[in-house]
């Protein structure tokens, strides 16, 4: 049975581009063989992830998130199980969020910055399909 998970967290200090390239490096490299894809999106401090896969990986995977002392406030916005992988050409794409238009952060919150603390899990997936459709991931492998 195939799930997607949909999280948010804060960085407990502030992430280098060498720490970010890191938990990319990791992902990518662990996730194939658990069979988990998905996408991670940070701005500032803040942590959107989606992963997707079988249950039994995705929630041991999401239980070892919660406990990286790298995270606080991890809050899980989506669980559902899925008929198909929306993300299934990512072992972790990544957005640099700095590079996308406000008014897109702006359809699907109150403000125009990525807070998914502030707004629904279901407008949280929308913004990621869109970045997924106008093509704003940085890198698919």
């Amino acid at each position: 049975m195939l799930v997607r998970c949909l999280y948010a967290s804060r960085a407990v200090v502030p992430l280098t581009s060498e720490v970010m390239d890191s938990i990319l490096e990791q992902s990518r490299k662990n996730n194939p063989r658990r069979g988990v894809t998905g996408m991670l999106c940070m701005s500032d401090d803040v942590f959107i992830q989606v992963l997707e896969g079988g249950r039994d990986a995705v929630c041991d995977l999401y239980q070892t998130i919660v406990r990286d002392p790298r995270h606080t406030n991890v809050r899980l916005l989506v669980y559902e199980e899925i008929t198909e992988r929306r993300f299934g050409c990512w072992t972790m794409g990544h957005v640099n969020m700095a590079k996308v238009n406000a008014t897109l952060l702006l359809k699907y919150s109150e403000k125009a910055v990525l807070d998914p603390f502030s707004c629904s899990g279901i407008a949280t997936m929308s913004l990621l399909n869109e970045l997924v459709d106008t093509a704003a991931i940085v890198n698919r492998s």
